[in-house]
């Protein structure tokens, strides 16, 4: 089964060019394509994606509230802001409302191809420029405050800081010298102490409460 794709971009051109790039792949449809969010839920309940690519300066209503909009009633919808805007801000409120991977325009169409490949295997694709504002956003001192009340244990804080950084359950697996069901269970050990229902959750709440370790 092909991954079914959703673009909500303004940009006419860029939103042609974006659906050209991607039905040209194997393994991708683009069932979806919006230049606003304005009827965006309406539209997902017709066509089910499985990834939404969302543009962040959209008129009315603009990409990060298009994001909660989604998130509100599609859970398992993966979201790829896709964007010119690269300032610590944006990318704060993008990840904390649930988006699971942040790209800018800029990048080159093999690098938006890999994005949605990763989006897909639980990755949290990022341009190495954001993804190097995200460590630096968040970054603790080893010795600080860390795990809160959540009770997690320095493997639970290990795995977390690694979906943090946007590792896959097959890297982390990897990194870690475990097995990927190994990896899914201290996950579901995560959630449930964090009291969240997916990966992007635990993300934003491990970024905001300092939760993980590098």
């Amino acid at each position: 089964m092909p991954v079914k794709i959703a673009i909500v971009e303004d940009n006419t051109f860029l939103r042609k060019g974006l659906k050209e790039l991607l039905e040209i792949q194997d393994g991708f449809e683009v069932v979806l394509e919006l230049d606003s969010c304005r009827f965006l839920i309406d539209e997902l309940k017709k066509t089910l994606p499985d990834v939404v690519i969302m543009d962040i300066d959209l008129p009315e209503i603009n990409g990060i509230e298009g994001v909660k909009l989604v998130k509100k009633d599609f859970s398992d919808i993966k979201i790829l802001m896709f964007t010119v805007f690269d300032d610590d801000e944006r990318i704060f409120h993008s990840i904390m409302a649930g988006a699971s991977g942040y790209l800018l325009k800029k990048s080159s169409p093999l690098s938006i191809v890999d994005a949605l490949r990763e989006v897909m295997n639980d990755g949290a694709p990022m341009t190495p420029s954001i993804a190097a504002r995200v460590l630096t956003m968040f970054k603790q001192d080893r010795e600080g405050k860390i795990n809160g009340h959540f009770d997690l244990t320095p493997r639970e804080q290990e795995i977390l800081g690694a979906l943090v950084k946007g590792n896959s359950y097959k890297t982390i697996a990897a990194n870690f010298f475990i097995s990927i069901d190994t990896v899914r269970t201290h996950i579901r050990k995560i959630y449930e102490k964090l009291h969240v229902h997916s990966k992007s959750e635990a993300v934003a709440k491990a970024l905001s409460n300092r939760l993980y370790k590098n």
